[in-house]
C-alpha cells in the first residue's frame, strides 16, 4: 500500500450510462488513484418513494423528480459490477464501491472487493454496521455529520459483527457538497486520532485540491475525493467534483507531500552531510601563528569550507597551543 491512499470516487458521476463509467474508471486510473470508487444500491432498498431530495441534490440535479426517483435512474446492475471490475482490472486501477444495504454489500464481497466503504449517512444504520462487520474485511467509516459518541457506537456495532478494531480506519469528513471551507475543521483529524486509536483519512467536498492536500500534510492515510468528466452534466455531484486533470494534478501533490513527510527523526540527510562540509566553518588562523604559541582569538577567524577544527570547537583550540606554525587562512588542526 501507498503511504496515502488516493480513492477517485466516481460514485454516481456516470448518470447510469455504462459509457461514461468505464470513462471514469480509465480517467481513474491515468491520474494515478489507487481505487476507483462507485455507489452500490437499489433504489427500492435505500429510500422511500416519496422522500425529498436533499437541498444540494436539488440544486444541483433540479428539484421537480423524487430522491426515489433519482436514485432509480442511478443505480447500477449487478452486471455493470462486474462490467466495471473486469474494466478497473484492465486499467490497473482497484475497484471499490460503498453499499448502501446489506444485499448490496454482499454483492461487492462476493465480486472480491478488498475494503468495504460505509457512507456517512449509514453511521448509525446498526443492523447494517453488523452485517458489514460479519465481512470482517478491512473497512472505511465516513463520519460526516457524526459525534464522537455517534462514531464509537458505530465502532462498536462493527465490532458486534466480527470486525477487528485495527481493521477500520475513520474517515474525517463535512457532508456539504460544496463544503465551504469555514466548516472542513481538518484539525478534528488528530480528534479522531487520539480518541480512537485508529488510522485517519479524509473525504474532501470541497471544490479544489488544497485541502485534501492539506490534510495529507496533517496524516491522513486514506484521501477519497469526487471527480468527473464534465462539471456541466446533469446530476447530484457533478459540480463539487473535479476534473480528470484536476484528480491529477491532486494526486501528485498528494504524493509530493507524502514523500516529503519522511519520518519525524531530526538529523541530516545524506545530501545534507556533503553540503555541511561546504557551507559549515571551520577555524583558521586569522594571522601568521608560530609553532608553541598559545591560540587567541585576535589570532583565529572561522571560514568556509569545514578543513580541520570546526567552528564548533572554538573553545577549545583558545585553550591550546600550535603544534606547528601556521599563515594566515590555513585551516587549524588538532
Amino acid at each position: 500500500m501507498k503511504p496515502v491512499l488516493v480513492i477517485a470516487e466516481a460514485g454516481v458521476n456516470h448518470n447510469g450510462d455504462p459509457d461514461l463509467a468505464r470513462d471514469l474508471v480509465r480517467a481513474g486510473a491515468a491520474a494515478g488513484a489507487d481505487f476507483v470508487k462507485f455507489q452500490t444500491f437499489d433504489a427500492d432498498r435505500l429510500v422511500s418513494r416519496d422522500a425529498r431530495k436533499a437541498d444540494y441534490q436539488a440544486r444541483n440535479s433540479g428539484g421537480a423528480e423524487t430522491q426515489y426517483a433519482m436514485l432509480k435512474r442511478l443505480q447500477l446492475s449487478a452486471d455493470m459490477h462486474q462490467t466495471l471490475t473486469r474494466e478497473c482490472a484492465a486499467a490497473g486501477v482497484g475497484f471499490l464501491s460503498t453499499p448502501f444495504d446489506e444485499l448490496s454489500a454482499d454483492l461487492l464481497v462476493e465480486l472480491g472487493v478488498p475494503l468495504l466503504k460505509i457512507s456517512s449517512g449509514d453511521i448509525t444504520n446498526v443492523p447494517f454496521l453488523r452485517h458489514i462487520g460479519s465481512k470482517k474485511l478491512p473497512t472505511i467509516l465516513s463520519t460526516g455529520m457524526a459525534t464522537l459518541g455517534e462514531i464509537e457506537m458505530a465502532l462498536r456495532c462493527l465490532a458486534e459483527g466480527g470486525l477487528e478494531r485495527e481493521r477500520i480506519t475513520i474517515l474525517h469528513c463535512t457532508s456539504e457538497y460544496p463544503a465551504p471551507l469555514d466548516s472542513v475543521n481538518l484539525r478534528a483529524m488528530e480528534t479522531l486520532r487520539t480518541a480512537f486509536g485508529l488510522p485517519v483519512g479524509y473525504s474532501d467536498h470541497t471544490l479544489g485540491t488544497s485541502v485534501a492536500v492539506a490534510a495529507t500534510a496533517l496524516g491522513a492515510t486514506v484521501i477519497e475525493k469526487h471527480f468527473t468528466m464534465d462539471r456541466s452534466l446533469p446530476g447530484p455531484d457533478h459540480p463539487a467534483s473535479l476534473l480528470p486533470e484536476e484528480l491529477a494534478r491532486m494526486i501528485r501533490e498528494i504524493r509530493e507531500v507524502s514523500l516529503a513527510l519522511g519520518s519525524a527523526r531530526k538529523g541530516p540527510s545524506p545530501q545534507e552531510i556533503a553540503t555541511a562540509r561546504i557551507v559549515r566553518k571551520g577555524v583558521v588562523a586569522a594571522r601568521r601563528i608560530e609553532a608553541g604559541e598559545q591560540f587567541s582569538a585576535e589570532a583565529l577567524a572561522t571560514r568556509r569550507p569545514l578543513e580541520g577544527v570546526p567552528a564548533e570547537n572554538w573553545d577549545l583550540v583558545l585553550r591550546s597551543r600550535a603544534a606547528r606554525a601556521y599563515n594566515p587562512g590555513e585551516a587549524i588542526e588538532f
